[in-house]
């Protein structure tokens, strides 16, 4: 039972660091990147549609992006769907291709950007700490129910704590990892 409780706590901890790196993946660090479109919705026969469903979007260098649509008439939406997104990019259409330039950052933009980052990172930390106070709080009613001694619960907390610390400390380097790639030049 107490295993079945660490099981679900690692599984969902690590969901928590999965998503923060999938978050972490569309701030933009002034290099080409697929993901920094994913948040991106174009309007698509009356429906909010992610660009990369409408269009093969690729890397075409360091610096450039490439978004191709599947249809020719979706090109001006896709045009304005990203001049219209924070994130602040130009693209230029030439036919049916649409090349983004990603200019480089200045150096205020790359603090805002670790900024949003370190509070990217506390938010998954906040929800490993919530995992763990979830199994800590199912640790203690087994032992209500008498389930369990009192024992199995100091052995049972510690090991959830463990599993916290590590999965923390992933958040952190993910978090060092990010900050670092944004501020090299």
């Amino acid at each position: 039972m107490i295993d079945d409780i660490l099981k679900d706590a690692k599984l969902r901890m690590g969901k928590s660091v999965e998503a923060l790196k999938q978050e972490l993946a569309r701030i933009r660090t002034g290099r080409a990147n697929t993901a920094l479109l994913d948040g991106i919705s174009v309007d698509y026969y009356g429906s909010a549609t992610p660009i990369n469903q409408v269009a093969a979007v690729s890397v075409s260098d360091a610096r450039t992006l490439s978004v191709v649509p599947w249809e020719k008439q979706m090109v001006p939406a896709i045009e304005k769907a990203i001049m219209e997104s924070e994130l602040g990019l130009n693209p230029v259409t030439a036919g049916e291709n649409i090349r983004i330039p990603i200019p480089p950052l200045t150096e205020e933009r790359r603090r805002d950007m670790v900024k949003m980052v370190k509070g990217e990172g506390e938010n998954a930390k906040v929800a490993v700490r919530n995992i763990r106070r979830d199994a800590i709080h199912h640790i203690k009613e087994l032992l209500k129910e008498k389930e369990i001694t009192e024992d199995d619960v100091r052995r049972s907390e510690d090991a959830v704590q463990k599993l916290t610390d590590s999965f923390v400390s992933a958040v952190d380097e993910t978090v060092g990892g990010k900050e670092k790639e944004l501020m090299e030049i």
